[in-house]
């Protein structure tokens, strides 16, 4: 028995220090990746504008052979929406454009279902540089409890800024025919 009361402490100690760590994490993040893409932004704004586009692109979508993909609202632009469902790798969501400036800027509201609840703010900013144009992705949002609580055991911007980083890369195959 006396065992059993030292591993329920030692466990409930872990437990503790484990909250602790979680309560002291900002209460909000923002992850930024940034590329310089050999094409003029007239060429990769319609990547990014029009959501069914993505698939040519987004380093999410080869994540499940099968995934759902239901688009709605305009046909690109303000109101364009995406929700996807698929395996536990790619999750459920939905993503909105709100704001679109031709060859300049496309914002959109995120929103996770599974497998953890969430809405974050994307946006992608292409800046004219020399022959080409420097895209950057960001995204930003509420660091909820559990998001604090995971981010004790696993880099969020390194976890999602590989994928920003694969998903440029991509971007810039798509605009460029590489």
């Amino acid at each position: 028995m006396p065992l059993l009361y030292g591993a329920l402490g030692v466990i409930g100690l872990g437990a503790a220090v484990v909250v602790a760590l979680a309560s002291r994490k900002p209460s909000s993040f923002r992850i930024e990746r940034k590329k310089l893409i050999a094409a003029k932004p007239d060429v990769i704004f319609p990547k990014l504008e029009d959501l069914h586009r993505w698939t040519e692109w987004s380093p999410w979508e080869k994540l499940d052979p099968a995934l759902q993909r239901t688009y709605g609202g305009s046909e690109r632009g303000v109101g364009a929406t995406y929700a996807w469902k698929g395996n536990n790798k790619a999750g459920e969501g939905r993503m909105e454009i709100v704001e679109s400036q031709p060859s300049e800027r496309v914002a959109l509201k995120l929103q996770f279902i599974k497998p953890f609840p969430a809405t974050n703010t994307t946006v992608f900013t292409l800046t004219p540089s020399g022959e080409g144009t420097e895209v950057s992705w960001t995204m930003e949002g509420e660091n909820t409890f559990m998001g604090k609580l995971f981010s004790v055991f696993a880099d969020m911007d390194a976890m999602i800024g590989k994928d920003f980083d694969e998903g440029l890369a991509n971007l810039e195959r798509a605009a460029t025919n590489r």
